[in-house]
């Protein structure tokens, strides 16, 4: 029997309808299949990013030169430049493949080196968001395109070997920085970063609380920078000749650019435009007032004048000391965490370092390091459950004699890690090329001596 060509015409449509609807049902679960980028989330991050890097250079470089003498400024500001194009690309090429892909609990694996694959959430021109801790019991959906999470946490790889060099300001060698940062860059900051905040790192697994780098960032460069300082030994002239800084405007200026970028840092911290990167940001502006106030008062009650130079560092302790514990803590707690932190810091700078006869030339460990500890202990005491409650965890990280020792134990190995592998480093960049300037280098100054260059009169 022949069918009539209208009747043929109606099936061949309805097939077709058919293979379409088929064709976009399987397109959408595709789709569904990823994550879905959020745009609020997204365009936060990429502003934190942008705000984090602004922490390093230009805000972390004029607050380290203006402490140094003149001599040393342009070399000062070298440091922090140099490293921020030295830690990209060793990030790129390995950094961060070490410290985010699964692996094993210790250590990432190899398959995001020189970035290979990030592309792969990218589908039909449009980005998705990807799952940090793929093929883990763990894994974590992210809400952003992983070129951002990547760039977000090259801010941090970034920053934290700038910070190490305050400790050994106006004595190391340039190369001898520059190798030893890329060094420790992957086997000192890497690990650490994925024992904390790798979905399966083994201080995670065991409840480390660091919301944005406690022990990751700053006990980590507060320590390496320790080292260093022993190490090197201390400036010529320190304690007889006079090594105040050249200008504190500059300092003033560059803490005040670490500040606003520091909400970066901590917001940036939740991943996201939500509650907890509001709660985040209170807590750091809070903290960082308390401890600015409270080195400024101690240091008033003590020598008769508060300086420019306390406040300053005060404020720059309090937003370390804040930094772990910003996306679990209320303002009232962010409130007592910066004024502990400004009066232990303060003792830090000062009488520590007097008693131990180091030279940290600008604090790295008197801020950073106390600091850092201080923040991450006190974590273990004030975080407030319903910040970082989830599904699968319910109750969240709250406060408790228990979270104080979990606290302690992710200090200790962070300290421990730290100070014997940045130890064996240094022993060896001393070995092969020398980690100090010549005594004549020194006396002319790093901005000559090493660079060719200075500032002129």
């Amino acid at each position: 029997m022949r069918i009539p060509k209208p009747m043929c015409k109606t099936r061949i449509n309805v097939f077709c309808a058919l293979l379409l609807s088929f064709a976009y049902s399987s397109r959408c679960l595709a789709a569904d299949a990823a994550p879905a980028i959020d745009t609020g989330d997204t365009a936060w991050m990429l502003t934190s990013t942008a705000l984090v890097l602004m922490m390093t250079i230009p805000g972390l470089a004029l607050f380290y030169a203006g402490m140094v003498r003149k001599k040393n400024v342009l070399a000062t500001l070298m440091q922090s430049f140099a490293l921020c194009c030295i830690i990209s690309i060793v990030w790129m090429v390995a950094g961060y493949s070490l410290a985010f892909t699964t692996g094993s609990p210790w250590i990432g694996g190899f398959g995001r080196m020189f970035l290979n694959g990030i592309g792969a959430n990218i589908h039909n021109g449009a980005d998705v968001g990807f799952t940090l801790g793929a093929d883990s019991s763990n894994a974590t959906t992210m809400t952003i395109p992983e070129s951002i999470f990547m760039m977000f946490q090259m801010t941090f790889a970034i920053i934290t070997p700038a910070l190490i060099s305050g400790a050994y300001a106006e004595r190391m060698k340039f190369s001898a920085m520059c190798v030893f940062s890329i060094i420790w860059s992957l086997i000192v900051y890497a690990p650490i970063a994925h024992w904390v905040w790798s979905p399966i790192g083994w201080l995670g697994g065991l409840g480390t609380a660091d919301f944005a780098g406690g022990t990751v960032v700053h006990i980590n460069a507060g320590v390496a920078g320790l080292v260093c300082a022993l190490m090197l030994g201390r400036r010529k002239g320190y304690g007889q000749d006079d090594l105040s800084p050249f200008n504190l405007t500059y300092a003033v200026i560059g803490a005040s650019l670490l500040w606003v970028g520091w909400f970066g840092f901590n917001a940036g911290s939740a991943v996201g435009a939500n509650g907890r990167a509001g709660m985040a940001m209170a807590a750091t502006q809070i903290a960082a007032a308390g401890a600015g106030v409270s080195w400024m008062l101690v240091e008033w009650l003590r020598s008769g004048k508060p300086t420019v130079l306390g406040v300053i560092s005060g404020a720059v302790g309090g937003l370390v000391a804040i930094t772990p514990a910003a996306g679990f803590v209320l303002p009232g707690s962010a409130l007592i965490i910066g004024l502990i932190t400004g009066v232990v810091c303060y003792w830090g700078a000062t009488s520590l370092k007097h008693m131990m006869g180091y030279d940290d030339s600008l604090d790295a460990f008197g801020v950073h390091g106390v600091g850092g500890i201080v923040g991450a202990l006190l974590t273990g005491l004030f975080a407030y459950g319903p910040l970082s409650a989830t599904d699968s965890n319910p109750s969240g990280i709250t406060g408790s004699v228990h979270q104080l020792v979990v606290q302690t134990e992710a200090v200790l190995v962070t300290i421990v890690w730290c100070a014997v592998v940045s130890f064996i480093i240094l022993k060896v960049v001393d070995l092969v090329i020398g980690l100090r300037v010549t005594p004549d280098e020194e006396l002319e100054g790093l901005d000559m001596s090493l660079h060719g260059e200075r500032i002129n009169d």
